[in-house]
């Protein structure tokens, strides 16, 4: 059983912008006292300062949590503000764009720093705290469609997402195993209207950017992160689109590869020039405060697989229902 929202401390890193900032102003709404963290230290003060102006409870820690002893810190501050917490999200990430074969080596262990080894961290620090208070806890990671399904020119990002999702689930079973009280979810996110490609690490002649699809707003991904805070969920996948690449790249995947590799290449970046490598937030902290980014194509306004995740019975009812009227009216009209 885990606590209500509004009795929980949560800690959400990469809460600047993005998803960690959606997520933060969501949490601070619903009555959360927050432990925010990230690189960008002025942006931690001023999301602190709005959600206390608004009557909240928060307070920032400049981390990189690719960083071990960073994330160690996050800790301290929330014990020593706080006394606990009870939600851990694994949200901090960076990608790079570019060819397999053109990232350097030094690149991408920097960007396995971020994506992967921060959710170790975390997932480690969080486990021992709630194992020590002997009370139930959980640990939201944040993955991605491309932790289901690899795809062209972010290939380093993918293969951090591969070892985010199996790392996220083989310390599920271990705790489950010995029945720990942690509730461990992985959060998949389809493609996301953040400055996600604004603070990415570009190898490509052109901007990257979610172009010519469907992109879901960050809002989407902070209503599974929260719902998950209350309610142990294994999985919850962001958009239908998250899903159908995860489950139609296992049954097809020589057909999605021809899918992918017609596609992924002209909808990954923009018709503008790419800001140069010395812009990127891989090594340094990219802007913040803000939610959205720079994104074009189909934006959507929700996520109505998460509203259906969040009430799986009611779904299938009203989904069976549904398939009932249809059978009745093509029976109808075919007699």
């Amino acid at each position: 059983m885990l606590k209500p929202l509004e009795d929980q401390v949560i800690v959400i890193t990469g809460a600047s912008s993005g998803i960690g900032l959606a997520t933060a102003r969501k949490a601070a709404a619903r009555g959360a006292k927050l432990v925010l963290a990230a690189r960008n230290e002025h942006a931690l003060k001023v999301l602190v300062n709005e959600i206390k102006n608004k009557g909240g409870s928060a307070v920032w820690g400049r981390a990189d949590v690719g960083r071990e002893e960073d994330v160690n810190h996050i800790v301290e501050t929330a014990i020593r503000e706080f006394g606990r917490f009870d939600t851990w999200v694994n949200n901090a990430g960076i990608s790079i764009f570019g060819e397999a074969m053109d990232v350097s080596i030094e690149d991408m262990k920097r960007m396995y720093d971020t994506n992967f080894w921060d959710v170790v961290y975390g997932t480690r620090v969080a486990v021992r705290h709630y194992k020590e208070r002997c009370v139930p806890g959980a640990i939201i990671n944040i993955g991605s469609l491309f932790g289901d399904r690899g795809t062209v020119i972010q290939s380093t990002y993918a293969s951090a997402k591969f070892a985010l999702h199996g790392w996220t689930e083989s310390i599920r079973m271990e705790l489950e195993k010995e029945n720990a009280p942690v509730s461990i979810t992985l959060v998949h996110p389809g493609k996301i209207d953040t400055p996600y490609n604004e603070h990415a690490h570009s190898y490509l002649d052109k901007q990257p950017a979610h172009y010519m699809s469907m992109i879901y707003p960050p809002e989407a991904v902070a209503e599974a992160i929260l719902f998950a805070a209350e309610h142990p969920k294994r999985d919850m996948y962001v958009g239908s689109q998250a899903k159908l690449v995860a489950v139609f790249g296992r049954l097809a995947p020589r057909v999605m590869d021809k899918i992918m590799e017609r596609t992924m290449y002209r909808t990954q970046h923009s018709d503008r020039p790419s800001k140069s490598k010395a812009d990127s937030a891989l090594y340094q902290p990219g802007y913040g405060l803000h939610e959205r980014g720079t994104n074009k194509g189909w934006i959507r306004k929700t996520s109505w697989y998460v509203k259906m995740s969040k009430h799986p019975l009611t779904s299938a009812a009203l989904a069976a229902g549904a398939g009932a009227s249809l059978w009745a009216l093509a029976k109808r009209r075919g007699s």
